[in-house]
């Protein structure tokens, strides 16, 4: 057998063996799995929310992590077409600006929204309470940055204070 030959045939029966590996590997991931193997493969940066609402089109596309204040669920920004997030399937919530301390003003600047099934396991939330979310500046629509959480979690919680 000559060498051309002798490698033609060593390099069939390789990709042969090979596609036969693949085929024989288990494919029985959930959804679930699939999708925290996708989340963690993800790359996020730590951004200040007030870079992000100053450089929208930087942010454009990219993964970001924010910590701040919980403000309060809203419905801002939902069923907006150009950046459309339907009502139905997600809200959206706003965070204080970290650069007022002695007032509480919403940072209404960056729309973030929430799947709504997500939400609801937080309704309980008051303003001031510490979270952290994760997700994707998917629009700069009207100049401002829009991003959709994929990752939404309490640090920690105020005391409930009672009037009396």
């Amino acid at each position: 057998m000559n060498k051309i030959t002798y490698l033609i045939l060593t390099l069939v029966l390789a990709a042969g063996l090979n596609t036969y590996a693949i085929a024989q590997a288990p494919v029985n991931n959930t959804a679930a799995q699939i999708q925290a193997q996708t989340q963690a493969a993800k790359t996020y940066i730590s951004v200040n929310p007030l870079d992000v609402v100053a450089r929208p089109n930087f942010y454009l596309n990219k993964n970001i992590k924010i910590k701040g204040k919980f403000d309060k669920f809203s419905t801002l920004g939902l069923d907006y077409a150009p950046a459309m997030k339907s009502s139905e399937k997600y809200i959206s919530f706003l965070i204080q600006r970290p650069d007022v301390t002695d007032h509480n003003i919403p940072l209404s600047e960056l729309k973030i929204f929430l799947d709504r099934t997500e939400a609801e396991k937080h309704i309980d939330l008051n303003s001031g309470d510490i979270i952290e979310f994760t997700g994707k500046v998917f629009s700069n629509a009207l100049g401002d940055p829009w991003m959709e959480v994929d990752k939404f979690t309490v640090i920690s919680t105020k005391p409930k204070s009672e009037d009396k």
